[in-house]
């Protein structure tokens, strides 16, 4: 089992220009062997709160085809806004690209203050996914600081809980304790995906990160820039950064 954090940049309000973006990170994961990819919170669009309206996908968007068709047999998760049918407001999301030619959302359940008056939350609980032996659930960035949320993943049987976000240099040392945290308390494997450039007016961090099972930090990218942050299972976790 191989797993990586894109941490990639985005484009403020182009998608096509990120698509380019996510195809460059798509293949070098695909040459790493990677077989689930995961991209920071709202990457095909970047943190742009005024500009989600517009930028808003369904899951089938015939765009997203190229990233499926580039990942020949990688599991993708992206971040983009979700039309919400019925909805005056669309979701912070994640759509998920499968090897089967199937496609899953994930809806951002906690919001930060103020999203609310762009997005709307999505509704309260956990899916685990299988993939090669192990079971992933999904998280968006402020998703990780309510204990519920990783609580209700390890309920469900979560031993991998992967989440893409945006994390400011200023907001980083606390967000990494809760990450920690969680991994530590429910002894399952966190990935986290940062933006690799400032979104949204917000500096981010980068330094990407994997924690064991346990807590202990695997693999954490230097800072900004592009990265793949890989952590592979085999009788045992270890992790490794690839610059971009």
């Amino acid at each position: 089992m191989r797993i990586a954090a894109a941490q990639a940049p985005s484009v403020a309000g182009d998608i096509a220009a990120n698509l380019v973006i996510h195809l460059r990170f798509i293949t070098a994961a695909r040459a790493e062997g990677v077989q689930l990819l995961l991209f920071p919170e709202l990457s095909l669009c970047g943190y742009e709160l005024p500009l989600l309206g517009q930028c808003a996908l369904s899951p089938h968007d015939t765009r997203l085809a190229a990233l499926r068709e580039a990942a020949d047999g990688m599991t993708v998760i992206v971040g983009a806004p979700l039309i919400e049918a019925g909805a005056d407001k669309p979701g912070i999301a994640t759509i998920t690209l499968r090897p089967d030619g199937s496609t899953t959302v994930y809806r951002k359940q906690y919001l930060h203050a103020g999203e609310e008056v762009y997005v709307q939350a999505g509704d309260k609980g956990a899916t685990a996914h299988l993939l090669h032996g192990q079971h992933y659930v999904e998280a968006i960035c402020a998703d990780t600081t309510h204990a519920a949320h990783a609580q209700a993943a390890a309920q469900a049987g979560a031993s991998l809980y992967v989440a893409g976000v945006l994390i400011s240099e200023g907001g980083y040392a606390a967000d990494e304790a809760l990450l920690r945290g969680h991994a530590e308390t429910h002894n399952m494997g966190v990935l986290m995906a940062n933006h690799a450039a400032p979104s949204g007016g917000y500096a981010c961090a980068g330094k990407s990160a994997f924690w064991a099972p346990g807590g202990e930090l695997l693999a954490r990218a230097p800072g900004p820039g592009d990265y793949l942050v890989i952590a592979e299972e085999n009788g045992g976790w270890q992790g490794r950064v690839v610059a971009l």
